[in-house]
């Protein structure tokens, strides 16, 4: 081969790294948007039927509501110039291709966090505000502190790959300040006790997370925005360690459940594995095979016991796990890279070599995270609250919202079962 040949073919291969770079992204972003899929089926059976069209209704919402906002005005908030690595901004409909679509499908999945949460008493028109605030506002702006690639958290050295933090913690933290403004479902809490009020269909709630874990892998493995050579090498091996992760958060939180409860779990089983993938979302890029398998693995357990303590001792209804799963597991998630992350072969965690700089970094990430959404959060529900109101009335709660908000129901007909459980 003649050297003179060299540089057409080394232009060639990069071309194709492209294309095949954009593929992948554009793949990647389609197993996301499948995901919400996955949260309807989640969400709709870990609650009563009488709500499974207002679920419905909320998951298409945010697909519709996050796709248009943040295309108009989110993806300049988040990708665009910066001054001061706080906030950025390049004008109005910015992004295109497969990157823009990408970080669209993000933007709705951080929204759809916080329905799962306020499931069977939150008004419709106050959520689909919220949708709007959160995918046009919250996520977008924070989002940027680190994956624009010049904020101050990116400056600090912080490191969340795909999101354990800045997706599914402000998602997280999100549906822990609406939940406690809107309040708790009628019969939860009763004279000191906590009251069990089951879901309607276990079998809709697991087919949606096996949906959630097949998305996942494009939800991470996508992240590595770039496909061939070392960035085909990396996505693959990211989408390794998310298997890990996943499969070991749902055996911690069965045999923790099994423990605790005296028979495994299902429900707490399948928020395992949710919390597995919560894990290891952050670190997906900087963590080797027996790392993920000990962050996931750690994250089932803490999934269980968090969501017992909100429940018990703090008196908060969520009504699917959704703030321990995403903003509990998701902080966790983002501080295990501080404890035995990797930069390649090189460790820079606390227990591999690295010291605590790193630890420093990522918990300082988790707390402005955290305090972002916290806070903008309660702004917006407050004012809500204030003006439209959050919920339903005690009425229309009971009914159910499929009638009340939306005037059909999911399941046609009487159902005896369903009329004892209810």
């Amino acid at each position: 081969m003649s050297l003179f040949n060299m540089p057409l073919i080394i232009q060639d291969t990069a071309a194709v790294e492209g294309d095949m770079g954009m593929l992948w992204m554009l793949l990647s972003g389609i197993l996301v948007f499948f995901m919400q899929a996955g949260f309807t089926l989640v969400e709709s059976g870990m609650t009563r039927s009488k709500n499974a069209v207002n679920i419905a209704m909320k998951n298409l919402l945010d697909i519709c509501v996050g796709s248009l906002t943040y295309w108009f005005v989110g993806y300049s908030l988040m990708y665009g110039d910066t001054s001061n690595g706080w906030f950025f901004w390049s004008g109005l409909m910015q992004g295109e291709g497969a990157d823009l679509f990408f970080q669209t499908m993000f933007a709705a999945t951080a929204a759809t966090i916080v329905s799962g949460a306020i499931a069977g008493r939150t008004k419709y028109t106050t959520y689909i505000i919220f949708s709007i605030v959160m995918t046009a506002i919250i996520y977008p702006i924070s989002g940027g502190w680190q994956w624009q690639g010049s904020g101050w958290l990116t400056e600090l050295g912080f490191i969340d790959f795909a999101g354990s933090s800045i997706v599914h913690s402000v998602g997280g933290w999100a549906a822990l300040v609406a939940a406690i403004m809107v309040g708790p479902r009628i019969g939860k809490f009763v004279d000191g006790k906590v009251l069990p009020i089951p879901g309607h269909n276990q079998i809709l709630a697991t087919l949606g997370v096996f949906i959630l874990w097949l998305g996942w892998f494009g939800f991470n493995g996508g992240s590595q925005l770039a496909w061939g050579g070392d960035d085909a090498v990396g996505a693959s091996t990211v989408v390794l360690i998310t298997n890990l992760a996943a499969a070991a958060g749902a055996l911690g939180a069965l045999v923790t459940s099994w423990i605790w409860m005296g028979k495994p779990n299902l429900s707490q089983t399948l928020n395992g594995a949710l919390a597995g993938l919560v894990s290891i979302t952050a670190g997906c890029g900087n963590m080797t095979d027996g790392g993920a398998v000990l962050a996931g693995l750690i994250g089932g357990v803490i999934v269980v016991f968090s969501i017992e303590f909100i429940e018990k001792k703090l008196k908060v209804d969520d009504a699917i796990g959704a703030v321990s799963v995403h903003g509990v597991v998701g902080a966790w998630g983002t501080l295990v890279i501080g404890l035995w992350g990797v930069d390649g072969d090189t460790g820079i965690g606390l227990f591999n070599g690295g010291g605590a700089g790193q630890l420093g970094s990522q918990a300082i990430g988790v707390l402005a995270y955290a305090a972002w959404a916290i806070v903008l959060s309660a702004i917006v529900f407050g004012i809500l609250k204030k003006t439209l109101g959050l919920r339903v009335t005690e009425e229309e709660e009971i009914q159910g919202l499929d009638i009340s908000e939306h005037g059909s129901i999911a399941y046609p007909g009487k159902r005896q079962r369903e009329l004892d459980n209810e």
